[in-house]
């Protein structure tokens, strides 16, 4: 019986070495084969048989998806290696590859609470018994095998997928840097100068073989013409060329009667000014773009010509087009007919100088680009091209330099007037023609240089910089006329709000302010995109590299992540919030129907506020990812840096972040602290700063604000008390005075009629008797001049009443001279002054 034991043990052990070997295949694929087994095996306790756990279908899903996305991007990858590719080519690749990388992105986001959710269930099972402790049961080492299963498919499904995602980002950028570098090698590319002989030589040899090309492509395009050309084809083309004529030629019409610039009007409101731009704009340049659309797609369907030759009409229409949105732009923005309607202050000269070479600058372009479209339509040779721009960019540099040089004509001419000369006009100042003629010089240089392409380039970038700039400027103003004006003052739209949302008129201004302002940083932000898109630099590098400020990145171990940052401040906030509805609950509603006293409800109301913002300061550090220890080591920290000495300052700090969260002194509070009072102007982090009335500023540190003794007198409201001491001789009516003074209290306007002024009878002493007004006004700030008005109407009733006056003394006899040591009625009434005098508070 003991030998069939010790078999079945020897059985059941080598069953239990097989099974784990199966399950450490399974979860570790570069695991080694086991070593060979003795040949006298040991006896071992028996181990539960686990089986291996099945691959979910949802992580079979994201495998196979992952690994789709793995071989297109080894595709893509390979396909740019070691050739040089056109720009629209790898334009479409990097195209491509932005809806793989939001994918990618997706199946990262979908496993990663799957995995948290499966690394704690596994951590529920707690650590695996080690040698000489007693093994577990078979059902929680089947479980403890299944979870971790789950957890390394979970884990190996998302590094699979980070992976994935850097190299699509990766090749991504490398695209973009090659875009860049072929776009700089375009630009930079030197040919033969527009004075070069060896240019004009090709470009004479050519001519010949260039007329030949121009016969055949004319001969084709006329028998197409003739193949296709039928009735209806002609009353189309017909009635599509009508249509954009009318509006060509009606638009002119059209706009000076719908939007109405009256000249009559002097100063007309910004509002005004700014629609009736708009209104111009729109109805100046949006007839003509559509009569060119209308026609090229007329053109378009029909297929009467070859497509080469209907690239030179796109160019025409699309050229006749923009010369139309470049004057009607110039007229919305500078109304060179409408002096009081122009929105930038020019002079009515330089207003239509500008709109003159605009237009002819616009032409220009766009003859230019009709030839060059002309010549690929033909496939001119490339010196008549080199030579088509050259000749263009100069012609269009010469054009602006007349430009530059008539506004500087202008300028000498109004210095070279007799007497001082001030102009109230924004012209083309300085700086702004130094550029211009910087440009012109460039142009210059580039076309007699050879560098034809960068001299084209930057003529488009000029006129193209100059259209956004124009553009942008006009959605500014009208972004702040629309969104800050309309919630400013009493308009409609902001009595209507304040009306229905309760809000405050100068909180309804904020949010215009507010609105404007992300207006027009989102203007700015679509104009520079716009500036920057011809120079190689796309939207997408932008807003990558935006998504990953926002969503986070990596700098070492630390991931910083300003959404995270946000949300984190917006719980903060939050239970910040509810804590102070919860005080205000406490102290309204709840602590006054109890007995408790009222320093005891103080403490219960302050002990409620400290826990509910430490609560939700532990919100937002857990949200933030910060644990307890990473905080712990910072407190750590700072304790050294305290112990070092910092102790002050810490201090300091400690008691301006108190001073600046319970609010005990505000900016505006009228404080006493120790010898001095003046006037809190700034809460520092470390000081406090006060102006006195002698208009000196003393800086108290934050630290005695909070454990010294602080008056402050405007702590509730602004209520001020007025405290008017008079002595009068002691032989007078005390009623009398008390009515007197009374009278003068209640006579002045700014004092306050509830608490009613009192007069307090204070003292008798040997000469006098002593009597304290005290009375309030709405303002402590006027305490001092309501003071003294008192002291003089009190006065001159104590003088009308003869209270203090002395009586007129006996005449001397005529045989008797006066006593000198008898007392005048002038030193009488000057010891009466006295005494008020001493009696008044400075």
């Amino acid at each position: 019986m003991k030998g069939l034991f010790r078999a079945a043990a020897i059985v059941l052990s080598m069953a239990a070495g097989g099974a784990s070997y199966a399950q450490q295949a399974q979860t570790s694929p570069n695991a080694q084969p086991p070593a060979q087994a003795p040949a006298t095996p040991q006896i071992q306790a028996p181990a539960p048989a686990v089986a291996p756990a099945p691959v979910s279908p949802e992580t079979k899903a994201a495998r196979a998806k992952l690994d789709g996305f793995k071989a297109d991007l080894e595709q893509k990858e390979a396909a740019i290696q070691g050739r040089v590719m056109a720009d629209a080519d790898l334009q479409n690749i990097r195209q491509q590859l932005e809806p793989i990388i939001a994918e990618i992105r997706k199946v990262i986001e979908e496993q990663a609470p799957k995995l948290d959710a499966s690394k704690q269930r596994l951590s529920q099972l707690g650590p695996k018994p080690d040698k000489g402790q007693p093994e577990e049961s078979a059902d929680v080492a089947r479980d403890r095998a299944e979870r971790e299963a789950a957890v390394a498919e979970l884990d190996e499904t998302q590094r699979l997928g980070r992976a994935l995602l850097v190299q699509a980002e990766q090749l991504s950028t490398q695209i973009g840097d090659l875009r860049r570098s072929g776009f700089t090698r375009a630009l930079f590319e030197q040919s033969d100068g527009l004075i070069s002989p060896s240019l004009w030589m090709n470009v004479v040899q050519a001519v010949p073989r260039e007329l030949r090309s121009l016969g055949i492509v004319m001969g084709d395009a006329l028998e197409q013409l003739q193949r296709t050309t039928s009735l209806g084809v002609l009353l189309l083309m017909g009635l599509a060329i009508g249509v954009a004529i009318a509006l060509y030629a009606g638009r002119r019409s059209i706009a000076p009667r719908l939007v109405r610039r009256d000249p009559a009007i002097v100063d007309p409101a910004r509002r005004s000014r700014l629609l009736a731009a708009l209104g111009v704009l729109i109805l100046g340049a949006g007839p003509a773009i559509a009569g060119s659309w209308i026609v090229w797609v007329a053109f378009d369907s029909v297929d009467i010509v070859p497509s080469r030759i209907e690239q030179v009409g796109k160019a025409i229409l699309s050229g006749l087009a923009f010369i139309a949105f470049v004057r009607a732009l110039i007229d919305a923005i500078l109304a060179p007919d409408h002096t009081s309607w122009r929105l930038i202050p020019v002079r009515d000269a330089s207003a239509a100088r500008i709109m003159s070479f605009s237009v002819t600058l616009a032409t220009v372009m766009v003859v230019g680009k009709v030839i060059e479209s002309f010549n690929a339509a033909i496939a001119a040779a490339l010196p008549i091209t080199v030579m088509t721009r050259a000749v263009f960019a100069l012609a269009w540099a010469l054009v602006f330099a007349e430009l530059l040089r008539r506004f500087a004509a202008r300028e000498n001419q109004d210095e070279a007037c007799l007497g001082p000369y001030v102009s109230q006009d924004v012209d083309i100042g300085g700086p702004l023609r130094s550029l211009g003629w910087f440009l012109v010089a460039l142009i210059v240089g580039s076309v007699l240089g050879g560098y034809v392409a960068l001299a084209s380039f930057l003529v488009d970038q000029a006129a193209w910089i100059s259209i956004v700039v124009a553009l942008v400027g006009l959605c500014v103003a009208l972004a702040d006329e629309f969104i800050g004006g309309s919630l400013r003052g009493q308009t409609r739209l902001a009595t209507t709000l304040q009306a229905n949302t309760g809000l405050r008129r100068r909180s309804l201004e904020q949010i215009g302010v507010l609105g404007s302002g992300f207006a027009r940083l989102a203007l700015i932000v679509i104009g520079f995109l716009l500036v920057l898109a011809p120079w190689g630099i796309e939207s997408t590098d932008v807003t990558g590299s935006l998504r990953a400020m926002f969503f986070g990145f990596s700098v070492g171990d630390v991931t910083i992540s300003l959404s995270s940052i946000l949300i984190a401040a917006a719980l903060f906030a939050a239970g910040f919030a509810v804590t102070r509805m919860v005080q205000r609950w406490l102290n309204n509603t709840f602590l006054p129907a109890t007995d408790l006293d009222a320093g005891l409800r103080n403490s219960i109301s302050t002990a409620a506020g400290y826990v509910g913002v430490i609560i939700a300061g532990v919100l937002a550090f857990t949200y933030l990812g910060l644990s307890l220890e990473r905080v712990t080591i910072v407190a750590g920290a700072l304790s050294v840096g305290i112990g070092f000495g910092l102790q002050s300052i810490v201090n300091n700090f400690i008691s301006g972040l108190i001073l600046l969260w319970e609010r005990p002194i505000r900016v505006g509070d009228l404080v006493v602290v120790g010898d001095g009072e003046g006037y809190v102007r700034r809460i520092n982090v470390r000081s406090t700063e006060i102006q006195a009335f002698d208009r000196s500023t003393i800086i108290v540190p934050n630290s005695n604000l909070i454990s010294g003794i602080v008056r402050n007198r405007v702590r509730n409201d602004r209520v001020g008390r007025v405290l008017v001491s008079v002595p009068v001789p002691r032989a007078s009516d005390p009623d009398q005075v008390a009515e007197i003074m009374r009278k003068a209290a209640l006579a002045h306007r700014e004092i306050m009629s509830e608490p009613t002024p009192r007069v307090l009878f204070k003292k008798v002493t040997e000469n006098t008797i002593d009597f304290d007004l005290v009375c309030f006004v709405d303002d402590i700030d006027s305490a001092g001049r309501v003071s003294s008005d008192i002291y003089f109407e009190i006065f001159r009733g104590l003088r009308k009443a003869g209270i203090g006056v002395p009586a007129p003394a006996p005449a001397p006899a005529p045989d008797e001279e006066p006593q000198d040591k008898a007392p005048k009625a002038d030193e009488k009434e000057d010891e009466t002054l006295t005494l008020l005098k001493d009696k008044t508070p400075a």
